[in-house]
């Protein structure tokens, strides 16, 4: 199911996360983007919480960034998380990164898998995040 559930969340760069010249570290963005899932899932009415109470975890299988131009210390980004497949045993997440200029910060994609607490092995979603995501499904 192809769908169009977006979520925008703010976010600034604490100056923990920059280098040296004051620039965002690289790998910080799988965490902006992980700020993003969390939220626009809870946007949705699913909780990674809720998730784990029904036995499901949510493992990312694949993540891909392009960084478009850097993030500096202090900036505020604008985090828009888009749901944009359910196929599936997998979920797919689509991200774009705004600086407070509107510059492009960065672009990017993640892929989880829901798997059973138990067993550790691939598993349909649950019937009630299929119900709220259903709501999103666009025709292709």
């Amino acid at each position: 199911m192809k769908t169009n559930f977006t979520y925008e969340i703010s976010l600034r760069v604490r100056y923990g996360e920059t280098d040296q010249m004051g620039y965002c570290y690289y790998g910080n963005y799988a965490q902006y983007f992980e700020v993003g899932r969390v939220e626009a899932l809870r946007e949705l009415g699913m909780t990674y919480k809720s998730l784990e109470e029904q036995d499901v975890m949510l493992p990312v299988s694949e993540f891909k960034v392009q960084y478009k131009s850097p993030a500096k210390y202090d900036d505020l980004l604008r985090i828009r998380t888009t749901i944009s497949q359910l196929n599936g045993t997998r979920v797919s997440f689509d991200y774009t990164i705004i600086g407070e200029d509107e510059q492009l910060i960065s672009t990017g994609m993640t892929t989880l898998v829901f798997i059973s607490k138990k067993t550790m092995k691939p598993i349909r979603p649950p019937s009630n995040f299929v119900d709220l995501l259903s709501h999103y499904e666009v025709s292709e």
